[in-house]
């Protein structure tokens, strides 16, 4: 995979997470007066992984008063005693700046590492399958963890609810005398320029969506022989099928070996973080 750097968090945001840590200052380095005493700080990787979010930390160090002499993009694959990421400057500043990128990059780069490791397992079996991840995050924080799921190679399935239309189950029950062909064709008339997505929760549900026009039909928490069952079942199709619902790095390759035309997934999200070593010294 190239290093890919597929965005770069506002300032404000990253203003935001550096006051939650420093609000009134580093209470520490002010009293023991370290003040302008020149320093210099080395990230570098303890495992193997997928780097993200560096360009952030190397801002958040520049806020600070730091000057950073290199940072590899986010999407770099790193291994254990890479570096990450060099800078010097004042002590003090150094210091401040530390915990908030240090675990912005142990964050972020434990979801590229584990979207990564679930594009490689599939697209071994798939070249061509697509690995999606859902609009699942923690509150507050989509922007780093897209960003994340982008650095390791794959592609949010929903931004949030106001940019795509995804059918589901639920929505469905407060219709239940207009048939599904009918809601879909509703659906394309009023969206003319959006793909139109069927959430089912069986397989002759899924024909059913297949045969009633749906672009995408997203097959929830199916396992990987149902998968190829709904596939062998509707047989030459122009809909797209779609596995979502459980899988991960575990069981990606058998879900893209069923035939599936994109897995979607929650699972980077949760991810451990990264392990990034961190040394602070005098210069």
């Amino acid at each position: 995979m190239s290093p890919s750097c597929p965005y770069i968090l506002p300032d404000a945001e990253l203003d935001r997470f550096y006051a939650e840590d420093v609000p009134f200052g580093d209470l520490t380095s002010r009293t023991l007066g370290l003040g302008h005493q020149p320093g210099r700080m080395l990230f570098q990787a303890r495992g193997a992984m997928v780097a993200c979010c560096t360009e952030e930390a190397a801002r958040l160090i520049e806020r600070a008063g730091g000057r950073v002499e290199r940072c590899v993009p986010s999407g770099s694959p790193r291994q254990p005693g890479d570096e990450v990421l060099s800078a010097s400057g004042p002590a003090a500043g150094l210091l401040a700046a530390w915990k908030v990128a240090q675990t912005l990059v142990e964050t972020a780069s434990g979801i590229a590492t584990a979207a990564a490791t679930i594009v490689a397992m599939a697209r071994a079996v798939a070249p061509g399958i697509g690995i999606a991840c859902t609009r699942k995050t923690l509150p507050g924080t989509r922007a780093v963890a897209v960003k994340a799921i982008l650095a390791g190679g794959a592609s949010p399935h929903r931004l949030g609810l106001s940019d795509s239309v995804l059918l589901f189950p639920e929505h469905r029950a407060f219709f239940p005398d207009q048939p599904l062909d009918a809601m879909i064709a509703e659906l394309k008339a009023a969206c003319p320029e959006r793909k139109i997505v069927v959430e089912v929760t069986d397989a002759k549900s899924a024909v059913a969506a297949a045969e009633a026009r749906a672009d995408v039909v997203q097959l929830e928490k199916f396992s990987p022989d149902a998968v190829a069952w709904v596939i062998n079942a509707i047989g030459k199709r122009a809909c797209v099928i779609a596995a979502a619902g459980g899988v991960n790095a575990g069981n990606a390759a058998a879900y893209a070996a069923a035939g599936a035309d994109v897995l979607v997934t929650s699972s980077p999200y949760w991810a451990p973080p990264a392990d990034i070593a961190v040394t602070i010294t005098p210069a």
